[in-house]
């Protein structure tokens, strides 16, 4: 599951941590990747948020990820897991002089799977350009070069992806998969939650992955928790 959580500040205005908990809770994801979320900010109580929420939906293993250092505190993205987190990295994606943005980079140990999951929780820029030039960037670090053709790998976020170029101009090539790009579904809006218009938040998939299947939250509460909606991915491991 991917949802940029806004802070948990909803669509109302009021910080409510309790109903992004609430909605991940009723999903039950294994894995979830999320954005903007705050660590020490006076907005949201001074809060971890990755703690509390991984302490309420009992997701044992979390990481987070600094993307920017506010007067008082800071936010990045985290993801939290039910299985063993047992590798990170903090994967800088940002380009000259934009806002900084980053890639979380977890490795996940899967009970009864001799092959490992990796996982990059990422947040892209709103220029085409610049996001393309991120999602390069981060296919020429050490740690994606690292991986085997054969490994399960999901990338997973906000991608500020309005015109749904990303795919075919800068991740086809390093032969990963896409839900709808393809054209043969449709995309799956998720901003802003009330009345979704883009598809801005995407998963991307390579390895032996099957019997997919991406779609996104349909409570009500998901509407007003956050400005997106998360998005649910299904995989069957092979």
């Amino acid at each position: 599951m991917s949802w940029n959580i806004h802070r948990a500040i909803g669509m109302d205005r009021k910080f409510a941590p309790e109903r992004i908990v609430e909605v991940v809770r009723h999903h039950k994801p294994d894995i979830l990747l999320m954005q903007e979320v705050d660590r020490g900010v006076p907005r949201s109580r001074r809060l971890w948020l990755d703690h509390e929420i991984a302490k309420a939906c009992e997701l044992p293993w979390h990481s987070w990820a600094q993307a920017h250092v506010l007067k008082v505190g800071s936010y990045g993205n985290a993801t939290l897991s039910r299985f063993p987190i047992f590798k990170r990295k903090h994967l800088d994606l940002t380009i000259t002089r934009k806002k900084r943005r980053i890639a979380l980079y977890t490795r996940i140990r899967l009970p009864g799977h001799y092959k490992d999951f990796h996982v990059f929780n990422w947040h892209l820029g709103l220029s085409a350009l610049e996001r393309q030039k991120q999602v390069h960037r981060l296919f020429r670090t050490g740690t994606w070069k690292s991986l085997r053709k054969n490994a399960r790998v999901v990338l997973g976020g906000d991608t500020n992806d309005w015109r749904n170029l990303l795919f075919h101009k800068a991740v086809k090539r390093e032969g990963l998969h896409a839900w709808s790009e393809h054209r043969r579904r449709q995309h799956i809006l998720t901003y802003p939650s009330p009345a979704p218009a883009g598809a801005l938040d995407k998963f991307f998939w390579r390895g032996p992955l099957g019997d997919e299947h991406i779609h996104r939250s349909r409570m009500n509460l998901a509407k007003v928790a956050s400005d997106h909606l998360p998005l649910l991915a299904e995989f069957e491991l092979l």
